[in-house]
């Protein structure tokens, strides 16, 4: 396809930007999202899975997503495996409830399924819109912490405690201070807009752990690895169970609303936005969200949904589906990297969850302070996340408080249908369930 056909096929003159513009924009997105292929394998390798074959499931669920998004719906948003839904996955699902991996892709599977249906029909904005702005951020902020506990833990920063339950780890060990000095370099390489600053920390402090024995390096390059062990391995009867129905409806709506704001951020960044205020091809996007989450479940992997690191390439010029395009080949790339990926150390990844912890919090700061009963819900959902490690529950009390604080200090006008509805929903699972 040459210069011209692409001009016609995204529309690129339309955006006034150019095959060159958009294609740098798709490598600075890769480059800002790509610690994915190292963290993600890290972290559900610890429900059980084969690290391998996680990998390739994170490469291919990521370009897949990615290509369909620019390609059916022309935007220049990228996608992968989520940060936070992948921790709930090992630590919630599997870790929390016993229950297998197999099962918790099969609940991936069908939260993916019942997204892809919202997405085609016109509900889709109902939903949306009916959940209040306040525990829209709670949930973001809140995931933002679950994944901060999971880094200090990951780092040694945090270890248990008989009375307190938690503690401060040892400080003084090699791999702590590495960890520390990880997260360090992720920030200051971000505030000095270095391309790629949490990749680059990533590898630096894993090459340090090469260096001086802490880890072992395995290489960097070699075919890609078998994607059998976790290739249409979920258990869709099993996630059947009405055990499930909260892990399910948690893996849809955080997937649903995560997807929704990223969207909306990248338009606006974009200048997508029409002057009616909406999102054109929204439905599109949608799709190409939920379609990526089936994917993901089928090769073996958590849920996949958009990256707000898309930001990165838009700022780079990208303005149309071929940055996304660009940036979906480069996963399919990453595929012979998996050497490379297995020699990422635990204390390397760990400061790329808390970095990412930093940033999912700042949500918080649009709350509107001023009024207790959006502030006390938002603060429950938010701060419920890591002391229970239950994303699905700590939604459920959210919305319990919402109803029942705007109910008891006369506002209940502003307690909408989607809300009654996922209260109701909450109470009966946490009596009967």
């Amino acid at each position: 396809m040459g210069g011209g056909m692409l001009d016609k096929f995204f529309r690129l003159s339309e955006h006034d930007t150019t095959v060159g513009t958009e294609v740098l924009a798709g490598l600075t997105t890769f480059l800002t999202m790509a610690y994915i292929i190292f963290v993600n394998p890290s972290i559900l390798a610890k429900a059980g899975m084969d690290q391998n074959a996680v990998f390739v499931a994170t490469c291919v669920a990521a370009a897949i997503g990615t290509l369909i998004m620019g390609l059916y719906a022309n935007y220049p948003v990228a996608m992968a495996p989520g940060m936070g839904l992948n921790a709930f996955f090992t630590f919630g699902v599997v870790g929390g409830m016993g229950h297998t991996w197999q099962v918790a892709l099969g609940a991936v599977f069908l939260s993916g399924l019942i997204f892809l249906g919202l997405s085609i029909l016109p509900v889709r904005e109902w939903i949306i819109n009916s959940i209040p702005k306040s525990l829209k951020l709670a949930i973001g902020a809140g995931i933002g912490l679950f994944l901060g506990m999971i880094g200090f833990q990951s780092a040694g920063l945090t270890v248990d405690h008989p009375a307190t339950l938690v503690d401060v780890g040892k400080l003084t060990q090699p791999t702590v201070l590495l960890a520390a000095l990880g997260f360090v370099l992720a920030v200051v390489l971000s505030v000095r807009k270095v391309p790629g600053a949490l990749i680059l920390s990533i590898l630096i402090v894993a090459a340090i752990g090469w260096i001086t024995g802490l880890a072992t390096f395995n290489g960097i390059a070699a075919m890609p690895p078998d994607p059998s062990p976790t290739f249409l391995q979920m258990d869709v009867k099993g996630a059947m169970d009405v055990a499930l129905i909260s892990v399910i409806f948690a893996f849809l709506f955080v997937d649903l609303f995560d997807t929704a704001g990223t969207l909306v951020a990248v338009g606006l960044r974009a200048k997508l936005i029409g002057e009616d205020g909406k999102l054109p091809r929204l439905d599109r996007a949608l799709i190409a969200d939920s379609t990526a989450t089936v994917a993901g479940a089928v090769m073996g992997t958590s849920t996949t949904t958009s990256y707000i690191e898309s930001i990165a390439g838009i700022n780079a010029g990208g303005r149309t589906g071929l940055t996304a395009v660009t940036t979906g080949i480069l996963f399919l790339a990453a595929l012979f990297l998996a050497p490379l990926a297995t020699s990422i150390p635990a204390f390397a990844t760990a400061p790329a969850l808390i970095f990412v912890a930093c940033l999912m919090v700042q949500g918080l700061a649009d709350l509107e302070w001023d009024d207790l009963t959006e502030v006390a819900p938002a603060v429950i959902t938010a701060i419920a996340m890591p002391f229970t490690f239950k994303i699905a529950d700590a939604i459920g009390m959210g919305f319990i408080a919402f109803a029942v604080i705007k109910l008891a200090t006369g506002k209940s006008d502003q307690i909408n249908a989607a809300v009654w509805t996922i209260a109701a929903a909450a109470v009966a699972k946490f009596i009967w369930l």
